[in-house]
């Protein structure tokens, strides 16, 4: 019984090996770029030199890029808008074209919400608040369809897509919700809600690959039970994609850890760092105090540049880490005022636009 158990996995990993991308993915989620350029930041290259945001990260070895997608952004809050809440369909079909045009890979990031989707919220759309709970899963169906189609007929076809956007907690809530206290409570419908969006993945764009985003790679024992879950509810994906930052989700250490056992468990399936960061700085920002999230490294550039140093070192040992993408990458104030308040995790200071040194290490090791 070892023997067939050690040759499945072995069979599987060739078969895994030899239907991958040669190359990986490196890029970001760079979805508030043209409210920047509207609004005209100005982006500068290491020397301070102005340039163009796409070509530029084409030259740092970029290859792929990640946008996100809102139902009815119209609706968002205030507070989310001054976030930058702003991408519908047709915002995201022209910063799609673009990508696709310069030469990058596309991973389309469904948030099936009005606002951002995330651990804390995963709030039910406008357009489906007075839906019966029998016929959610066909409205995501239809309202998945029918954004692909329309990418499709602009020319948009993205080469990966998520469904749901850090989902550990579930999605359109409540009923999409699910309640880790008790048990198998609630995944039943969620994977319905999955499998209907993976449905329209498949049959509008057939060579795409499908994503399933959770964001407790910090938290094995919650990672696995729900890869788990998804295996034994049959839904229809390829890649197991992680949110990491080192302030919520624990040292790089634990992560190299735990990509190990996704590795032994899921040997069929690829694995993505679909969102990445740290702080280089807390200036304007609401919602940290000079020192906090400092745990691991100094939020300043340098502490920002080591985290990214050692974060590209340990995923290059990972065969079946696939990608890495850094998020809000495109952030920078130098210019503009489009942002009331910062984040500060981007790969441009917001001070000057000059690209951070972060950026300079944000490259798979050589070899791997």
């Amino acid at each position: 019984m070892m023997k067939r158990i050690k040759t499945l996995v072995v069979t599987t990993i060739v078969g895994l090996t030899a239907g991958a991308q040669t190359t990986r993915c490196l890029g970001g989620d760079i979805s508030l770029l043209p409210s920047y350029e509207e609004q005209g930041a100005v982006y500068k290259d290491f020397d301070g030199k102005t340039v163009q945001v796409l070509p530029f990260l084409k030259q740092q070895g970029w290859n792929a890029m990640r946008v996100r997608l809102f139902v009815e952004p119209q609706y968002a809050p205030q507070k989310h808008r001054e976030e930058g809440v702003c991408q519908d369909l047709d915002y995201v079909t022209r910063l799609s074209r673009r990508i696709q045009q310069a030469g990058f890979q596309l991973m389309l990031d469904f948030h099936y919400s009005d606002y951002w989707a995330d651990p804390g919220k995963q709030t039910m759309p406008h357009l489906w608040r007075d839906t019966r709970r029998e016929d959610l899963p066909d409205s995501v169906y239809q309202y998945t369809r029918r954004t692909l189609l329309a990418l499709r007929q602009k020319g948009v076809v993205p080469e990966m897509i998520q469904v749901g956007n850090e989902t550990t907690n579930g999605m359109l809530w409540p009923q999409g919700k699910i309640d880790w206290k008790r048990g198998t409570h609630g995944w039943d419908y969620l994977c319905q809600l999955y499998q209907a969006g993976c449905r329209a993945c498949r049959e509008v764009c057939p060579k795409a690959r499908i994503v399933i985003h959770t964001e407790k790679i910090g938290k094995w024992d919650v990672t696995r039970t729900y890869y788990q879950e998804m295996r034994r509810h049959g839904v229809d994906y390829d890649i197991i994609g992680l949110s990491y930052y080192p302030m919520w989700h624990g040292t790089i250490q634990n992560l190299g850890q735990n990509l190990d056992r996704l590795e032994w468990l899921f040997p069929e399936k690829e694995v993505m760092i679909v969102e990445t960061a740290a702080y280089y700085s807390h200036d304007n920002d609401r919602w940290a105090t000079p020192d906090k999230y400092a745990e691991f490294y100094p939020i300043s550039p340098e502490g920002q540049q080591q985290f990214t140093r050692e974060l590209m070192a340990e995923l290059s040992r990972h065969w079946n880490v696939r990608g890495v993408f850094w998020w809000f990458a495109e952030e920078n104030a130098c210019g503009n005022t489009l942002l009331p308040c910062w984040v500060n995790r981007g790969l441009f200071d917001n001070h000057t636009g000059r690209a951070l040194p972060a950026l300079q290490e944000f490259h798979w090791t050589v070899g791997r």
